[in-house]
């Protein structure tokens, strides 16, 4: 059976490719093809200890079985951190929750959560800071296994308002180049008091940090380059 195997970030570097087809027995589960990657990108052996693996967009344990076609995602840690489209209605969770490839229009996220019984609007903007560990830092590059990403991003603040009461939430991260001093990533809450406003944004954050396939590369003043790999992608229910 075939496989289609996507690497992102430190894996991808590990055997030269985003995405590579390989051809396992009948009945092999991931455990066997770690196995084959193993042996066929010996590079990969150090990162092992840190790596997520994700079938069709979910993260799954060795044990699984794998079938013809199925895609497989190598997901190393990640760094711990849309304008709403034609079609879609203002105010919708999927106009509030999304991925864009340049600047974040942070009024229009803020205009998709108001609303006459909120009190409280809570906005957070991660934004692309110019030192990191004594190193000049002259940008960032993000990258994302984007459906998973997107997929995550939506059940997360879906399910972030569905344990509070009145609670609205919205997340934009940006891909791509980001310079110094632009924002990454911006999050926005709302909520009838500012209690529920502060922890929705709080854990939205921390759960994107936690759960989301979204990766971050340092790029600095002497020209050399870092992924920042810091936190193991966890599933859902082992989140916070």
């Amino acid at each position: 059976m075939k496989i289609q195997l996507l690497a992102f970030a430190s894996a991808r570097d590990a055997i030269g490719s985003d995405q590579a087809s390989l051809t396992l027995p009948e009945g092999s589960t991931l455990s066997d093809l770690r196995d084959v990657l193993q042996a066929q990108y010996p590079d990969l052996e150090p990162l092992w200890p840190r790596l997520a693996i994700a079938v069709e967009g979910e993260l799954a344990p060795p044990s699984s079985l794998l079938r013809d076609g199925v895609e497989v995602a190598l997901l190393p840690p990640v760094s711990g951190g849309a304008p709403s489209e034609g079609g879609r209605e203002r105010g919708s969770l999927e106009a509030r929750v999304g991925l864009v490839e340049d600047a974040i229009d942070v009024p229009g996220l803020l205009a998709t959560l108001k609303a006459p019984s909120c009190g409280a609007v809570l906005l957070f903007l991660g934004t692309v800071r110019d030192h990191h560990q004594g190193r000049p830092v002259v940008r960032l590059t993000y990258s994302a296994y984007r459906s998973m990403a997107e997929s995550r991003l939506l059940a997360i603040t879906r399910e972030l308002e569905a344990a509070s009461s009145n609670l609205r939430l919205g997340i934009v991260h940006r891909l791509g180049e980001v310079p110094v001093g632009e924002p990454s990533v911006a999050i926005a809450s709302a909520s009838p008091h500012r209690e529920e406003a502060y922890e929705g944004n709080r854990l939205l954050l921390e759960r994107l940090k936690a759960e989301v396939p979204i990766w971050k590369r340092e790029h600095y003043g002497d020209g050399e380059a870092a992924w920042r790999e810091e936190e193991s992608l966890l599933a859902p229910s082992s989140a916070l």
